[in-house]
């Protein structure tokens, strides 16, 4: 997603998720944020250094996944030279008294995991070419599209790390999960991309189709569908042929996996029915009940909360 765009919501969990936010931001504590490709983890980092007492400082990022094999303390830590100066600071230094921001957290090596470790706990780390220890003062917000517990149990990952960053864990919901947002997005990013031209319009024939497409890129899926609208349609009412083919209805219907009888169905009952049936076969364990209905933790407590489950 575009830099300084603001977290835009209205479902009960973008809602929630905004409502705690700014108590968030007040501590100091690390926070893991969790959630797919696109749904906004960034913005949710940049929204938690804003609204800290931090803000007049740095927000650093450091993608872990881009990060050099070759290197890789040196360019997170630094160095020191033979009198034990600093000739190079490291991009963890280089975020004294702001937040540091982990992104793809997960693709961290397991070699310098301790190290990352010994960081965040005491806020001190070791330079290359020197014994003594740097003090840094130094926020730590992580982010991972990964499960994380996954990757503790193949070994990828270090546990007291993974504990030593939930201390506040945020899980993002996808798109697919919060289609009260698609709409109030679809507008939003409409008026952002339209420049001087009129804003596109989507009739309800067309808004049907991209409330049920399952925009597995997200948000950020949806800003570039609205990018290329804007660009391609200025000012057009967008008709059902406008749309990219992957979002016709046949395509994504022959994707699904449950057909409607003729007769209908009880929604909420089935959503129950599920529920009931996943908490079961996961013995009430509610995160691998929410893993086996495809939807994060936080969306199962509040489907579980709407059946008074």
């Amino acid at each position: 997603m575009m830099e300084e765009q603001p977290f835009l919501g209205q479902s009960p969990q973008i809602t929630h998720l905004l409502r705690t936010l700014p108590m968030i931001a007040v501590s100091d504590v690390s926070v893991l944020i969790m959630g797919e490709t696109g749904t906004g983890k960034e913005l949710i980092a940049q929204a938690i250094h804003k609204e800290s007492r931090r803000r007049q400082n740095e927000l650093v990022t450091i993608n872990c996944a881009a990060l050099p094999i070759e290197g890789i303390e040196d360019d997170l830590f630094g160095r020191c030279d033979d009198d034990g100066n600093i000739s190079h600071r490291g991009r963890l230094l280089a975020a004294e008294g702001g937040t540091l921001f982990l992104d793809n957290i997960e693709a961290l090596p397991l070699s310098i995991q301790a190290k990352v470790l010994r960081f965040i706990e005491a806020g001190e780390c070791q330079l290359l070419g020197s014994h003594k220890l740097q003090k840094v003062d130094v926020r730590i917000v992580a982010a991972s599209g990964a499960d994380i517990q996954h990757e503790v149990d193949a070994g990828r990952f270090r546990s007291d790390l993974f504990y030593r960053l939930q201390v506040v864990p945020i899980t993002i919901p996808p798109l697919r999960e919060r289609t009260d947002d698609i709409v109030l997005l679809l507008r939003h990013f409409g008026r952002e991309f339209s420049g001087n031209n009129a804003v596109v319009r989507y009739g309800k024939e067309v808004e049907r189709c991209l409330l049920g497409y399952p925009w597995p890129g997200n948000v950020r899926e949806l800003m570039h569908f609205c990018q290329r609208m804007a660009l391609l349609n200025p000012g057009k009412a967008i008709q059902m042929e406008d749309l990219p083919p992957e979002m016709m209805p046949e395509v994504a219907a022959s994707n699904h996996v449950f057909t409607l009888p003729s007769s209908g169905i009880k929604l909420a009952q089935v959503e129950l029915d599920l529920i009931e049936q996943a908490l079961a076969m996961a013995s009430g364990n509610r995160s691998r009940a929410a893993r086996l209905l495809g939807i994060s933790r936080d969306t199962l407590l509040y489907r579980m909360q709407k059946h008074s489950l």
